[in-house]
């Protein structure tokens, strides 16, 4: 069985299926469908469907004329109907695994679609998960909803566990050229997902168990998630010192070895910094074991915005205003700079803060024409406001929470009131630096 599929691959005559058509799943799209494969799309959400059946990208890194490109080579097909998923020769699943509200993994997506594949699953297939999740969840969650099917995997169907690597809004680092780590449940699972990979990645990292491939990613964003911690409790140190911590940063960073560069922020977005530390404190837990560090480092990020809150109060108060009423303009929406994702975005929180102490608030964002409804956030429909000359005016403050390449900070500083910078954005304005505050 296994031996026929590997020949499939080989021959790049294998089907791959993708479920789940976001930043993950569609520029592994692209990836495969440059390395010559077919490939059909699965989506339970009907207009990106629709969307991309009409050639068009709700993505940014990703154009609609490379949408056209895929829909008009007649490789490519996406469809709500998850009845057809036994059509593909391969099987992967990029679905979201957020937490609930408890801050527990909410694997209701992968368990789902564990189900749905289940119902069509047919021997000789290979099913592979992205999604980021705990240790264990592939062989321990998806590999019983699987076999529920009848079927056995490492003789009937093939089970792999390979962690999404994406760094939206960074062009050299597209999917295609980041290296894959690939963790099978048993050796023939590794065999084909290796092969599968090897087509489509520059590079491929074997290891031995699925465990091993589910732990590495938990530890990359857990890595990071710490480090952002401890720059930013020494921003707001530094901040109380008068020093400089971007300066400080940056002097550090000569050092040719033993230290690597992290910045600080208002507080940590996107899918996988904010949230996967949290995956490894709840599997703690249910060993009964504490892991303070990440925790600790969970809880000095999530506070990061009401600093910055705290810190345009104080602004506002040497210029004799209160935050209430006060004109803020919030610059960004999206999590990190030059991409259109605001999944986890700081910027959410620092909006809710700002409404709840009774600013007038607006927004801008050249990526997020309007405020997408969010899982954790209660916002009034808001639409980006142009950043004329006479708007800037007047605002009492304008504050960077994004700092987007599109944005002038010249212009921006030279025609409002005040800027609070969170990103050391303006560290390079000349004129009108007595009107930038840092946070």
């Amino acid at each position: 069985m296994s031996e026929e599929l590997l020949k499939k691959i080989d021959n790049t005559e294998a089907l791959i299926g993708v479920v789940g058509l976001g930043y993950v799943g569609l520029p592994l799209i692209d990836a495969f469908l440059n390395a010559n494969f077919r490939t059909l799309g699965f989506d339970v959400d009907e207009s990106k469907v629709e969307s991309l059946n009409a050639g068009k990208s709700y993505i940014k890194h990703l154009s609609s004329d490379r949408i056209q490109q895929w829909c008009e080579s007649k490789q490519f097909a996406a469809t709500t109907d998850l009845s057809r998923l036994g059509e593909a020769d391969v099987i992967i699943i990029c679905v979201p695994t957020p937490l609930n509200d408890s801050r527990d993994p909410d694997l209701s997506y992968v368990c789902g679609t564990g189900e749905s594949i289940a119902a069509t699953l047919r021997p000789g297939q290979l099913i592979i998960l992205e999604s980021t999740t705990y240790p264990t969840t592939t062989r321990q969650v998806l590999l019983p909803i699987l076999e529920s099917s009848g079927l056995k995997s490492g003789e009937d169907f093939f089970l792999a566990y390979s962690p999404e690597r994406e760094d939206p809004g960074n062009p050299v680092y597209s999917a295609a050229q980041i290296p894959k780590v690939v963790g099978g449940i048993d050796e023939p699972s590794l065999k084909l997902a290796s092969a599968l990979y090897s087509h489509a990645v520059v590079e491929i990292i074997p290891v031995s168990t699925t465990e091993i491939a589910e732990a590495a990613k938990i530890l990359e964003n857990t890595y990071r998630a710490v480090n952002i911690a401890l720059v930013n409790e020494l921003k707001i140190l530094f901040d109380r010192l008068g020093i400089d911590v971007w300066e400080v940063v940056d002097a550090a960073k000569t050092k040719p070895f033993g230290f690597q560069a992290f910045y600080p922020g208002p507080g940590l977005g996107g899918h996988c910094i904010p949230i996967d530390p949290f995956y490894l404190t709840w599997l703690a837990r249910r060993h009964g074991l504490s892991t303070r560090f990440i925790e600790l480092a969970g809880e000095v990020n999530s506070r990061m915005p009401e600093y910055v809150i705290q810190r345009l109060s104080e602004f506002l108060n040497d210029a004799g205003k209160p935050i209430r009423d006060s004109k803020i303009c919030l610059l960004g929406a999206a999590y990190k700079k030059d991409v259109d994702d605001p999944r986890e975005s700081p910027s959410f929180v620092l909006m809710e803060l700002l409404l709840q102490w009774g600013a007038s608030l607006t927004y801008n964002d050249p990526y997020i024409p309007e405020l997408p409804k969010m899982r954790h956030h209660d916002l009034p429909a808001m639409e980006s406001q142009e950043l004329t000359a006479e708007f800037l005016a007047s605002q009492d403050c304008v504050l960077i929470a994004t700092n987007h390449s599109a944005y002038d900070f010249d212009f921006i500083v030279k025609h409002a009131q005040m800027v609070l910078d969170t990103r050391n954005s303006t560290k390079d304005v000349s004129e009108g630096r007595e009107k930038i505050r840092k946070a």
